[in-house]
């Protein structure tokens, strides 16, 4: 069709894990030079037996991946890590060649896969926003147009004659990004670049991505921040183990990605020992959610405390270990952080230890909610344990009539529905208030 920007059919990528190439050595190599032509005239067959024999693993990157995708619409890709989203944009900005099926796509495409990506780091930021405008087949009139809009955006105006060597990591994205967006490519693919950036830029990528897609230019999303994705993406596709899981509306997607990353719903999750969850020197047991009566649960009363527990070895002495948790809600908005930073004052000896986050009763709004549990290191900082949505849990309100929602029955807005304290005072109108509503009153 006239608007078909993208079609990718039965797309795969086939990796051999472990296989090295057969080879002779140069003794072998020189000595086949005389040997060969003498066996050749005698009748006996050639041998060059390799140096070295590996069996081969093959395991599929990606596998029996097909959509399609039209002009001006904004894509968002989400998977866990090593999921198969990289090797699938790497296909489509023609880094790499699929192994089975065909990507076809209609105009220049921008990549940003990594930080720095189409940059010659002892090229200045000037020159390599020309560099990359005649890489997408730009004349040079048509790079100076947009030139001071790139530099703008970026904020990078007192280094943009400062070979980009010198750059730091936040400064490379801001112009890497401005370029890409503002060079009018026909498809945009950006991944996972923004979390370098602060909030405040990613903001403005969220804007300028949202303006290139109603341009009628394609973009490719790819991010682990929910918030991002919903806001941006109508439709959202989700990888996990290298092919399709879901395709369709965001909310939806983003759902089955938050259920699919925060376990089996049961309240509890247990590392494996030994686990990769682990450093050496603290080791992740489980993380469980228990009410008040310590039954481990996978649903909590709103008007009731919850705990959040987690257990750990700790193998290495004399560090000054901190717990914490961080919430997260089923956009995958952090919906805050809570760390025992009382602990950070003195050392934890060798043993197992295990470390209760009460959250009070009526805080939580209703929903899902998962928590990342990490254990860390003060000076120096280091994270020792960082579980990604460790467990997960339904807040429900059981209540028909719960006085805090004072007769409203609708779905309850926001992330958290705490009861703060109120005061209301009360005080007469003056009689010249009364004589100006009574005649209005009258007239009704």
């Amino acid at each position: 069709m006239s608007d078909l920007a993208v079609r990718v059919d039965n797309l795969g990528k086939r990796y051999h894990i472990g296989q090295r190439a057969h080879y002779n050595t140069v003794r072998e190599s020189f000595s086949n030079l005389f040997t060969a032509p003498i066996a050749r005239l005698r009748g006996r067959p050639i041998s060059r037996p390799p140096s070295t024999h590996f069996r081969s693993n093959t395991f599929w990157a990606l596998r029996n991946v097909s959509f399609e995708l039209r002009q001006g619409e904004l894509l968002g890709i989400i998977g866990r890590n090593g999921a198969g989203k990289s090797t699938l944009l790497k296909i489509l900005s023609r880094i790499t060649e699929p192994t089975e099926g065909t990507a076809d796509i209609r105009g220049r495409v921008r990549s940003l896969l990594e930080v720095g990506t189409g940059f010659h780091p002892e090229l200045t930021g000037r020159e390599n926003i020309y560099l990359n405008g005649a890489i997408l087949g730009m004349r040079r009139a048509e790079i100076t147009r947009k030139f001071d809009e790139i530099v703008a955006f970026a904020e990078v105006e007192r280094f943009i004659d400062t070979p980009v060597k010198w750059y730091s990591s936040g400064m490379y994205t801001r112009l890497a990004f401005s370029v890409a967006a503002h060079l009018e490519p026909e498809v945009l693919i950006v991944d996972e670049v923004l979390a370098v950036g602060d909030i405040a830029f990613q903001q403005r990528c969220l804007g300028k991505m949202e303006e290139v897609s109603a341009g009628g230019r394609t973009v490719f999303f790819v991010s682990h921040m929910m918030f991002a994705v919903t806001r941006l993406c109508k439709r959202v596709m989700l990888i996990d183990g290298g092919q399709v899981l879901a395709d369709g509306p965001a909310d939806g997607v983003v759902d089955q990605y938050m259920e699919l990353i925060g376990g089996d719903g049961s309240g509890a999750r247990t590392w494996a020992v030994p686990d990769s969850s682990h450093d050496g020197a603290v080791r992740l047991c489980s993380v469980r959610v228990r009410l008040e009566s310590g039954q481990v649960a996978d649903e909590v009363d709103l008007r009731y405390p919850v705990a959040i527990e987690m257990q750990y070895d700790v193998l290495d002495p004399g560090l000054n270990l901190v717990p914490s948790y961080q919430f997260f809600n089923q956009q995958g908005t952090c919906l805050f952080v809570s760390a025992d930073s009382g602990r950070a004052s003195r050392p934890s000896g060798v043993g197992h230890y295990t470390s209760t986050c009460w959250i009070p009763a009526n805080l939580l709004a209703e929903g899902k909610l998962y928590a990342s549990a990490m254990v860390s290191s003060v000076d120096p900082y280091v994270v020792h344990i960082a579980a990604h949505h460790a467990v997960g849990f339904d807040v429900k309100n059981p209540v028909a009539t719960d006085p805090h929602r004072a007769g409203y029955t609708g779905e309850y807005p926001g992330i958290v529905r705490p009861q703060l304290e109120w005061t209301t005072t009360v005080a007469s109108l003056p009689s010249s208030a009364h004589a100006l509503v009574q005649p209005l009153r009258a007239d009704r």
